[in-house]
């Protein structure tokens, strides 16, 4: 069995979050805007350790009862441990515990493997947002989970 940890993000993470967060998405945050997020009183992130090591990290700002999933991403050595799984636990919980009723989120219409993960923890597709990634113009899915349980 794998030994996960859920932690919250520190600044001590920054620099391996980044790492993940470059390895993972074609237009990556920058160093300023993850580091901002340690500061932003809207934003929840959790990391996942394995052995002291940061393998993965998961966000949302919380609007008024709502949810938003900025970002997840599982460093791509460490894929199919179950990080990803624990990062949408721990995001869930975190709602749970800040009367949150409702999360969203948007995913490539390519990323069926995230797609999968958020279909799992019982998001719904309510829309498409045409054009929206502006590497190369893909759209997004907006899923929703209506009822945090």
């Amino acid at each position: 069995m794998i030994d996960l940890i859920a932690a919250p993000f520190e600044k001590k993470y920054l620099d391996s979050i980044l790492c993940i967060e470059n390895k993972s998405f074609h237009d990556p945050w920058s160093k300023d805007s993850m580091e901002k997020e340690l500061y932003n009183s809207f934003a929840r992130y959790v990391v996942i350790l394995k052995d002291n090591q940061v393998i993965g990290y998961g966000g949302m700002w919380l609007i008024l009862d709502e949810g938003h999933i900025t970002n997840i991403a599982v460093h791509p050595d460490f894929r199919g441990l179950g990080a990803g799984n624990l990062i949408m636990e721990s995001l869930i919980a975190t709602c749970l515990l800040e009367d949150i009723i409702a999360l969203t989120l948007e995913v490539r219409a390519s990323n069926t493997v995230a797609q999968n993960l958020y279909y799992k923890y019982g998001f719904v597709l309510e829309g498409i947002r045409k054009g929206y990634y502006g590497d190369n113009k893909e759209d997004a899915l907006i899923l929703w989970k209506r009822k945090l349980k």
